[in-house]
C-alpha cells in the first residue's frame, strides 16, 4: 500500500486546476481508445483490402494491426483501462478536496457519467459513423504504442489464450471473412446504386448457376429439330435448306438413334459441290454427339463446354435415353437474359396479361421463367413446365374449364389438346396482391 500512498501524496501536491486539466486530458485519451476500437472493428474488410492493394498507407497500417486482432484489442484495452483508473484516482482527490468525504461518492457518479458520455458513447458513435477516418488516423499512434508496449501486450495475450485453452475454447486466427454464396448474394443486393441493377441481376444469376441443372433449361425432347437420315433425299434437302438452326441432329428412325450433329454451313458447302452432296457425305461431315448427364449443374456444364470446346450437347437420363438438347447460348441466357436471336419463344410470347389482373400462360412455359418474370414462387423442385406442374397436382389428364389452386395461385385450365394443357389462366396469389 506504500507505493499507492506515495503516489497519492504526489497527486495531492498538484494544484486543483492542474488536476482538472489532467483529468480532461485523460478523458480525451480514453475517448481516443474507445473510438479506435469501434472504428477498427466497424471497417468494411473488403474495402480495406482493396485500398491496401491500391497502396493506401492508412489502409496498410490498419490491415497490419487487424492481422492480429487479439493483440490490437489487448493494446487498446490496456491503454483504456490504465487511463480510466488514473482518471478515477484524480477524480477521487478532486472530490475530497471540494466536498470532503462526500466527494468520493459525488466524484464517482460524475466521473461515471462523463466517461459514459464523452469517452464511450459519443466517440464510439462517431467512429461507427466514420470508421475509415477514425481508423486510418488512429493507426499512426496505435502502431507506435504497439511497439512500445509489445512485451506487455504479448504477456496479456499469453495469459488470456492460456485461460481460453483451459476452458476448452480456441483462440486461432483463421480467416473468417470468407463469404458463402448466400452471404455474397446479400452483399450484391445491398450494393444499391454502387452496382447497376442490370449487373446485380447478372451476378445473382451466376451465383444461381450451381442450383440449376441442364435438365431445367434444356430444349425438351419433343421440341428437338432433327433430320431422319432414312427419309428420302428430297425431304432431307428441303429440311436442310429451311432449317433456322446453325446445327441439326441427324438420327435414324427415332431421336434415340442419333448418328451425329451436322453444321448447316458444312451442308451448304457440300451443296455447292453437287457430286459430293449425298447421305454418305452428310454422315461423314457430321460431328460426334456430345452427351450430357441430366443432373449436371449449369456452372459445371459451362466449364465443360469451354474445356471440351463444345457449344451444344444432348441431355441423357440414367438409362441413356435422350431427354433434351442444351447449347452454350442457353446457359449464357441464364446469366445475361434472352438473346434476340433465340429461336425459342420468349416469356412475353408465352404470357399474356388480362384486364382482370390474371395471366394467360401457355402450358409449355418454363416454371423458372414464370417465377423470374412475374416474381412468383411456384415450386421448381418437380416438373419443369406449367403443364407438368398441373398434371402432377391433378394426377390425371384434365378436361377444360377445371379450376384448381397451387401455391395460393388460382388456376383455370382453358385449353387441352393431345393430352397436354395448352393454355392456363392464372391469378396472382394473395401475397402477390399485397
Amino acid at each position: 500500500m506504500l507505493p499507492l500512498k506515495r503516489g497519492t501524496r504526489h497527486l495531492d501536491d498538484i494544484s486543483t486546476g492542474a488536476l482538472f486539466t489532467l483529468l480532461a486530458i485523460l478523458i480525451v485519451i480514453s475517448g481516443y481508445f474507445s473510438s479506435s476500437e469501434t472504428g477498427m472493428m466497424s471497417l468494411n474488410r473488403y474495402r480495406l483490402k482493396h485500398l491496401s492493394n491500391q497502396g493506401h498507407k492508412g489502409a496498410k497500417r490498419v490491415e497490419k494491426l487487424l492481422s492480429r486482432p487479439d493483440r490490437l484489442i489487448g493494446l487498446i484495452l490496456i491503454g483504456n483501462n490504465l487511463v480510466n483508473i488514473l482518471a478515477s484516482a484524480i477524480a477521487t482527490i478532486l472530490g475530497m478536496r471540494l466536498y470532503g468525504d462526500l466527494g468520493v461518492a459525488i466524484s464517482t457518479g460524475v466521473l461515471t457519467l462523463v466517461i459514459l458520455v464523452f469517452a464511450e458513447v459519443t466517440p464510439k458513435t462517431l467512429a461507427a459513423m466514420y470508421p475509415e477516418r477514425v481508423s486510418y488516423s488512429s493507426s499512426i499512434v496505435l502502431n507506435v504504442l504497439m511497439k512500445l508496449l509489445s512485451p506487455l501486450v504479448i504477456l496479456v495475450n499469453l495469459i488470456t489464450n492460456g485461460f481460453l485453452k483451459i476452458l476448452g475454447l480456441g483462440s486461432g486466427h483463421d480467416d473468417k471473412d470468407k463469404l458463402s454464396s448466400e452471404e455474397l448474394r446479400t452483399v450484391v443486393h445491398e450494393a444499391g446504386g454502387l452496382i447497376p441493377r442490370r449487373h446485380q441481376d447478372m451476378l445473382i444469376s451466376i451465383l444461381d448457376l450451381e442450383h440449376v441443372t441442364v435438365n431445367d433449361i434444356m430444349v425438351p425432347r419433343s421440341e428437338i429439330t432433327g433430320i431422319d437420315i432414312n427419309d428420302d433425299w428430297k425431304s432431307i434437302s428441303r429440311q436442310l435448306t429451311h432449317s433456322p438452326h446453325g446445327r441439326i441432329v441427324l438420327y435414324r428412325d427415332q431421336i434415340d438413334e442419333v448418328v451425329g450433329m451436322l453444321r448447316l454451313r458444312e451442308s451448304y458447302r457440300l451443296m455447292l459441290e453437287k457430286n459430293e452432296f449425298t447421305k454418305e457425305t452428310l454422315l461423314r461431315a457430321a460431328d460426334e454427339i456430345y452427351f450430357i448427364p441430366e443432373a449436371t449443374p449449369l456452372n459445371s456444364q459451362l466449364l465443360k463446354f469451354q474445356r471440351n470446346k463444345e457449344r451444344i450437347g444432348l441431355v441423357v437420363d440414367e438409362y441413356g435415353d435422350i431427354q433434351g438438347l442444351i447449347t452454350l447460348e442457353d446457359i449464357l441466357e441464364e446469366i445475361v437474359g434472352e438473346f434476340t436471336t433465340s429461336m425459342a419463344p420468349s416469356l412475353a410470347e408465352e404470357i399474356t396479361p388480362q384486364p382482370d389482373g390474371s395471366f394467360m400462360i401457355e402450358g409449355s412455359a418454363n416454371i423458372r421463367d414464370i417465377n423470374k418474370g412475374l416474381k412468383w414462387d411456384l415450386p421448381t423442385d418437380g416438373p419443369r413446365t406449367l403443364n407438368g406442374l398441373i398434371l402432377e397436382h391433378l394426377e390425371e389428364i384434365p378436361e377444360t374449364e377445371i379450376s384448381l389452386e397451387i401455391e395460393q395461385h388460382n388456376m383455370e385450365i382453358v385449353a387441352v389438346e393431345e393430352n397436354k394443357i395448352n393454355l392456363v389462366k392464372v391469378f396472382p396469389s394473395t401475397e402477390d396482391d399485397k
